[in-house]
């Protein structure tokens, strides 16, 4: 959700449209599913080459096991039984990409290899056997701006008397053209030019990726040719998630953008408080907007906390056990992201996304609030509440399903449970994203 890419990016990137059970490994996104008529022709047109392609990558060997996802970050034993859907047309700074989403089972040694050698390796073991599938499945004159991947993989360091494993998230949006050189491109000078020029993102920070060096290049220093004004038209997420509920939210690929929030004022703290009690101040604004690195050190510091809420979460607020709660970037801040299971039932033929996202928050996620707001770290400093909400629209595990996310500022979520503004002022000052597609919302007038 989030600064990030398509976690959520610009995230997780989430890369969040989402048949969260076990799909066929050659399932493909069903244009049905994807509610933009351009992205919705895109598929049709070239879904027989989708679920060829689909195929292909599943049969590829790796050097490690490498499985297509709508889902990134997972752990390998989600992997398997997760959606494999992992292709998909969708929109990213006012570009329509071919995007690509699997998660890597690489544990690379953080101590040996730096995030620039994490991320060349990657790039050559999946990206690069890729690229030539894509060329013989996807015309070169596909009606698309480019080709995108959103790979998770895993890090490993060991602190004194333990070891740590985390995750990254690479992604890489490569001008069609280039696409198609890259796939025959026979030496690494040839692959670096046009990296170079293209976008890359590792956890949902552009990324000057080098596949001769040790350490990664100036990004300042690299032409880049896509625009950096971010499109707040994507369908990420519900539509890819991504990402990206990406989940260091990256997102970068799971929402392949990120549409601007407006400042909000971040709370110090999360506390029981009188209804009329004054709100927290507002902090000033930093000199420099927060990263992903912020993101992960605050939930480094909090991991107990966040893993005693998402074990509560779980068995109390329908939360989904394979993204539990994690801090990502949104519009540079730090949001606190929880994705929830609707447990209301809709049929799509009765109702519209307006109606089904206002009963999304009034009957589903608004008697949630106070609870969940009490669980999480008082003093954590971080800015607003990402809740993604997985809308089941059709029955059984191929059942059309959606993605509603609401981006709360925590200072006003706070005067919220506290019965201290309304519902609709609290909608007001947040962000709903409808298979990450920014709406409108007034709750009463859909009812």
């Amino acid at each position: 959700m989030a600064d990030n890419f398509w976690c959520r990016f610009l995230i997780p990137t989430l890369g969040i449209a989402i048949a969260c059970s076990p799909q066929s490994a050659s399932a493909q996104v069903s244009p049905a599913e994807i509610l933009n008529p351009d992205l919705k022709a895109l598929e049709e047109s070239y879904f027989p080459q989708l679920k060829t392609l689909n195929q292909s990558i599943t049969k590829t060997k790796f050097p490690f096991t490498f499985y297509l996802s709508r889902f990134v970050g997972l752990d390998p034993a989600q992997q398997a039984a997760t959606d494999s859907r992992g292709l998909e047309f969708v929109r990213f700074q006012d570009r329509v990409i071919l995007k690509i989403t699997g998660n890597y089972n690489a544990a690379y040694d953080a101590k040996r290899l730096t995030k620039n050698e994490r991320a060349g390796r990657t790039f050559r073991d999946v990206i690069m056997p890729i690229l030539p599938l894509i060329a013989a499945e996807i015309p070169q004159d596909v009606t698309c701006d480019g080709v995108g991947f959103e790979v998770s993989y895993h890090t490993r360091t060991g602190e004194r008397n333990y070891d740590y494993e985390g995750k990254e998230i690479l992604v890489v949006v490569v001008d069609r053209t280039d696409a198609f050189v890259l796939a025959q491109a026979a030496s690494d000078p040839a692959r670096q030019e046009i990296l170079n020029r293209s976008m890359v993102y590792l956890n949902g920070v552009e990324f000057g990726l080098s596949l001769a060096e040790r350490d990664a290049l100036n990004v300042q220093a690299l032409p880049r040719s896509v625009p950096k004004k971010i499109d707040a038209t994507s369908t990420a997420r519900a539509s890819t998630e991504m990402s990206s509920l990406a989940r260091v939210n990256p997102k970068l690929l799971s929402p392949l953008s990120t549409p601007s929030v407006p400042a909000s004022a971040p709370a110090s703290s999360i506390s029981n408080r009188a209804p009329n009690s004054t709100p927290p101040a507002e902090t000033p604004a930093t000199s420099s907007p927060a990263t992903q690195v912020d993101a992960d050190h605050l939930g480094e510091k909090y991991q107990v906390q966040l893993d005693a809420l998402a074990k509560q979460g779980v068995a109390k607020f329908h939360f989904v056990d394979y993204s539990p709660p994690a801090f990502v970037i949104f519009s540079k801040q730090i949001a606190l992201q929880m994705t929830l299971r609707n447990s209301l039932h809709f049929e799509p033929a009765k109702s519209s996304i307006y109606k089904r996202a206002a009963q999304s928050f009034d009957l589903f996620l608004a008697p949630l609030l106070k609870d969940i707001s009490e669980k999480v770290p008082a003093d954590a400093e971080f800015q607003s509440f990402d809740f993604a909400l997985l809308n089941q629209l059709a029955p059984g595990p191929k059942g059309a399903s959606e993605a509603v996310e609401f981006i709360c500022p925590r200072a006003a979520l706070l005067q919220f449970v506290n019965a201290e503004i309304t519902n609709q002022q609290l909608i007001d000052q947040s962000i709903v994203l409808v298979n990450g597609v920014r709406i409108s919302l007034t709750l009463q007038l859909v009812e």
